[in-house]
C-alpha cells in the first residue's frame, strides 16, 4: 500500500458527468440524476484501504447528517478488481450494507470517471455546488491511521459543508486527502 495524495483538481472545475452501474442498490446511476440543488459530494472510496476503513463510521455520520440538509452523497470505486479482488463488484454492496453507506456506491470499471475527476487515492473527496462547481477536494479531516491517529471527526469536510450550505466563500487553501493509491489496471 502506497500512501498517496489528493491531485486537487482546480477549484471551480465543473463536475465530469458519468453513469455507473450502483452496487448497493441496482441499476445505473448518473451524476445528473443524483445531484443536489445544495452541494453534491462525490467521493473516491474501496472496500478495503484500511484510510477507508478507519474514516468509514465518521463518513457514515457525516451523510447522514448533511442528507438532511440537501446534500448528496455518491461514492465510486475505481480500483482494479482483478488484481484486488476485496474490491470486485459483487463484495461492494454487502460491503456498504455492513458499513452503512447510504448512498449510491457505483463501480467504475473502466476507470473513466476516476481519471476524468483526477482522483489519486482512496478515499478522496470532492465537493460541488449547486451549479456543479468544485469548492473543495481534500481531506475528511487530519486523522490517519498509523500516520496520525486522531480522532477521526471530519472536520474538514463538515466546514466545507457548512459553507456551502450558508453560501459562504471557502479558503482556497485545502489539505490533500491521502490514503492508499488507487489500483490502477496495467
Amino acid at each position: 500500500m502506497a500512501y498517496t495524495e489528493s491531485t486537487m483538481l482546480p477549484l471551480g472545475t465543473e463536475a465530469p458527468e458519468f453513469v455507473l452501474p450502483d452496487m448497493l442498490n441496482g441499476g445505473l446511476v448518473s451524476l445528473r440524476d443524483y445531484a443536489s440543488d445544495t452541494a453534491t459530494v462525490i467521493m473516491f472510496l474501496c472496500n478495503h484501504c484500511p484510510y477507508v476503513l478507519y474514516i468509514n463510521a465518521e463518513l457514515v455520520k457525516i451523510v447522514s447528517t448533511y442528507q438532511e440538509k440537501g446534500v448528496s452523497f455518491i461514492g465510486i470505486n475505481s480500483n482494479d478488481a482483478e488484481n484486488y479482488p476485496e474490491d470486485a463488484p459483487e463484495k461492494m454492496g454487502p460491503h456498504a450494507r455492513d458499513v452503512g453507506y447510504h448512498f449510491p456506491y457505483l463501480y467504475d470499471e473502466t476507470q473513466e470517471v476516476a481519471r476524468a475527476y483526477d482522483a489519486a487515492c482512496t478515499p478522496d473527496f470532492y465537493v460541488f455546488d449547486g451549479n456543479l462547481k468544485l469548492v473543495y477536494r481534500g481531506q475528511l479531516d487530519a486523522s490517519r491511521p498509523k500516520r496520525n491517529p486522531v480522532e477521526c471527526t471530519g472536520a474538514d469536510l463538515r466546514a466545507a459543508l457548512d459553507a456551502v450550505i450558508a453560501g459562504s466563500s471557502l479558503n482556497p487553501v485545502q489539505i490533500p486527502s491521502g490514503g492508499c493509491n488507487i489500483k490502477w489496471k496495467n
